[in-house]
């Protein structure tokens, strides 16, 4: 009889902000690269909607990204190939945290909304909801924080 192995663990969510993405689809962040490492090989969900990616999609086509030569529909496909929707019911308006950046609140409510154990970010308004997410489940922090923590 064959041994009995446990079935993998379900992967844990993740909710990654745009600054994250670029650092790991156009400028090739090391920390990134292992927090995608972490996503591809099932350790990680990253939950998403579809304003997030249409956000990314912006700032991939402003002139600033420019001389790091993003390839947008590379990008866009890597997103679609590994962002898992989330359900369109999961996230709360009034949870109490509030981001001084109001293009960052949609990171913040997704990931209490869906019980997501990190949000990856190097967005200071969110950092500063580091504290007061942890009460939800949630820990906000840089994908080199949560590096030390593996």
């Amino acid at each position: 009889m064959p041994p009995c192995h446990p079935p993998p663990p379900d992967p844990v969510s993740a909710v990654i902000d745009t600054n994250v993405i670029l650092d790991w689809l156009v400028f090739d962040n090391a920390d990134a690269a292992r927090l995608a490492a972490s996503i591809q090989s099932g350790r990680l969900r990253w939950v998403a909607t579809p304003d997030m990616r249409g956000e990314l999609e912006h700032v991939l086509t402003r002139g600033a990204l420019q001389k790091w030569c993003p390839q947008p529909d590379r990008i866009l496909r890597t997103w679609d190939d590994w962002a898992q929707p989330a359900p369109g019911s999961t996230v709360l308006a009034h949870h109490g945290l509030h981001c001084l950046d109001a293009d960052d609140q949609k990171f913040i409510d997704l990931a209490i909304g869906t019980r997501s154990s990190w949000l990856f970010t190097r967005d200071r308004s969110l950092l500063r909801l580091a504290r007061r997410a942890r009460e939800f489940g949630v820990e906000v922090l840089t994908p080199n924080a949560w590096l030390a923590t593996q």
